[in-house]
């Protein structure tokens, strides 16, 4: 069997062992052999990434960048470790690497070992996602010349940064004139209105609300727009007339703000009043008066709008009708008036619409016409005046004869059952007048009571029910107060018998034994109607004669007879002195001491 040479045991062997060698010392760093070509030494301003200025500084160091084939690490984890700005930029979508969708391939962009001064960026424009930015390049696909842009037209030789001083020349080179304008208006900051799709071209303001026409169309955007170069805010711009014309209004004010009721962009001269903006109207004849005639002196603000103020001379009325014309006439013909009664205090309804003027305005006489309906209508009145002159009460002017008497008009009021009485009932032979309006009058006849409480049956019963009659006992003479209120009507009133019941005390309250008659029979001397316990007396005889206070009534009347009393109690009885002091004043009967004592002075006499 033939071998070849290299396929023997030991040629197999050899062969493992160079592939070996070799790695090992790819391995370690230490070979320069398999270099695909020198790194980059450029720097940015001697700024330390890493270690390092430069990747060139990298050199035989190869596991800085790259990672083993076997491992699950990607070389990008080796970027991001000494460029921390990019890993920064991964968390913002709006920056230049957090838009990129393969961020993690950084070669793509980034190629190295192309020599120490090759570029460390390269990159298509055509194959970069620059929509994902904040500026598009929508409208920067070739330059005014016709060439493709590339990224150093706009970015210089860093990518990450942008000039927009850049925009200014690049657009002046095409567009002098207009960028000289548009920087003058708007500053130089582009990109606050501008993103790259260029949505400002072809601009058409007349599409907003505020339409540019006339000489507002020559106006330079920044004369209305003035805010706009600190904010960028074209809204800000004030769409009043008068906030950019208030130093031309040569009226001070007197047509108001609003410049283009009268005025128009084509010129501030030539301008067309429309009164019928104002708050006088011209209608009719009023279209046809010169300006002057009203407007004296060119003097608008003021000018009076009343009718008499112009036709004063023209009232044949003298002010019978007052200064408004415009009730009657109106301004297509002075003649042509008419009078709208319903204007006047007198309103005509019903049948007086029919009634000729002539018949109430005798002679076109229409001042002081009398208005009460008596005046046209005292013939009419059938009732000679029993129901007064207003006849309005009754009648209405639809028709004289439906007439409709409201009772509650008149002195008695119809409540209750009264309102389902018959007319001719009170108001016999249809006699109105003299009508007696007291109750004993119709229901005499129902008094049970039999005059006992007199003839106001009203103070107990009422016109809904007869029979739901309630009393009140304060109208009487006898007024229940007190315990009285709770006494039942038959103890007082035995029988339903209440005329000639006794209103004294002693009626119902017999004397009490103990008082022995020596009180009389007015008990409310003593008792109240609260209680009859708890009785104060009025004694006649002071009892705080001697200066000691009240005192008990056993130490006078010392026998259950309150008649007898005895002044003995208190003051010393030696009858032989007693009767010497007496006579010796010429009094001989001097048992009875209250006789002569009756104030409980020393000495008698009255």
């Amino acid at each position: 069997m033939r071998r070849l040479g290299c396929l023997t045991p030991l040629g197999l062997i050899a062969g493992l062992i160079t592939v070996l060698i070799v790695a090992g010392v790819a391995l370690a760093g230490r070979a320069a052999m398999f270099s695909p070509g020198a790194l980059n030494a450029r720097t940015e301003g001697g700024q330390e990434l890493g270690g390092v200025k430069s990747h060139a500084e990298l050199v035989g160091n190869c596991t800085a960048c790259h990672v083993d084939p076997w491992s699950s690490a990607v070389m990008a984890t080796r970027c991001l470790s000494c460029h921390t700005d990019v890993r920064a930029q991964l968390n913002d979508p709006d920056s230049l690497h957090g838009a990129l969708p393969d961020v993690m391939v950084c070669r793509t962009c980034h190629p190295e070992h192309n020599g120490a001064s090759a570029a460390l960026t390269r990159v298509a424009l055509k194959d970069f996602p620059h929509d994902r930015l904040k500026f598009k390049l929508t409208a920067h696909q070739t330059m005014s010349n016709g060439q493709p842009f590339a990224c150093a037209d706009c970015h210089g030789d860093n990518v990450a940064e942008f000039d927009q001083a850049r925009c200014e020349t690049c657009h002046r080179g095409y567009q002098a004139d207009f960028v000289a304008q548009h920087v003058a208006d708007f500053g130089g900051d582009c990109l606050a209105c501008h993103d790259g799709a260029d949505r400002f071209s072809g601009f058409d303001h007349n599409r907003l609300t505020f339409a540019l026409s006339g000489e507002h169309s020559q106006i330079a955007c920044g004369q209305c727009h003035a805010q706009v170069r600190a904010a960028a805010d074209f809204a800000s711009a004030a769409p009043n007339c008068v906030d950019c014309h208030r130093k031309d209004d040569a009226h001070n004010g007197a047509f108001g703000t609003d410049c283009a009721k009268c005025h128009t962009s084509d010129g501030w001269e030539g301008a067309k009043f429309d009164h019928n903006l104002a708050a006088f109207k011209l209608v009719g004849q009023h279209q046809t008066v010169a300006c002057e005639k009203c407007h004296a002196n060119n003097v608008f603000k003021g000018t009076p709008q009343t009718c008499a103020a112009c036709h004063q001379k023209d009232d044949h009325h003298q002010g019978a009708f007052g200064t408004d014309c415009a009730q009657c006439h109106n301004p297509a013909s002075w003649q042509d008036a008419k009078f709208d009664h319903n204007l006047a205090a007198f309103k005509l309804e019903g049948k007086h619409q029919t009634v000729e003027c002539a018949k109430c305005h005798a002679n076109n006489v229409f001042k002081g016409t009398p208005q009460t309906c008596v005046a046209c209508h005292l013939k009419d009145d059938h009732h000679q005046g029993a129901f007064g002159s207003d006849c309005a009460q009754c009648h209405n002017p639809s028709d004289w004869k439906d007439a409709k008497f409201d009772h509650n008009l008149a002195a008695f009021k119809l409540e209750g059952q009264h309102q389902t009485v018959e007319c001719a009932q009170c108001h016999v032979n249809n006699v109105f007048k003299g009508t007696p309006q007291n109750c004993v009058a119709c229901h005499q006849k129902d008094d049970h009571h039999q005059g006992a409480f007199g003839t106001d049956c009203a103070q107990c019963h009422n016109p809904s029910d007869w029979k739901d009659a309630k009393f009140d006992h304060n109208l009487a003479a006898f007024k229940l107060t007190g315990a009285h209120a709770a006494v039942p009507c038959a103890q007082c009133h035995v029988n339903g018998v209440f005329k000639g019941t006794p209103q004294t005390c002693v009626s119902c309250h017999a004397e009490p034994q103990q008082h022995l008659g020596a009180f009389g029979t007015d008990c409310a001397q003593c008792h109240t109607t609260q209680t009859w316990q708890g009785a104060k007396f009025d004694h006649a005889f002071p009892l705080d004669h001697g200066g000691g206070g009240s005192i008990a009534c056993q130490t006078c009347h010392t026998t259950p007879n309150f008649k007898e009393y005895t002044c003995y109690g208190c003051h010393d009885h030696d009858p032989a002195r007693v009767q010497a002091q007496h006579l010796e004043e010429g009094i001989a009967d001097f048992q009875d001491c209250a006789r002569c004592h009756g104030r409980g002075q020393r000495e008698g006499g009255d």
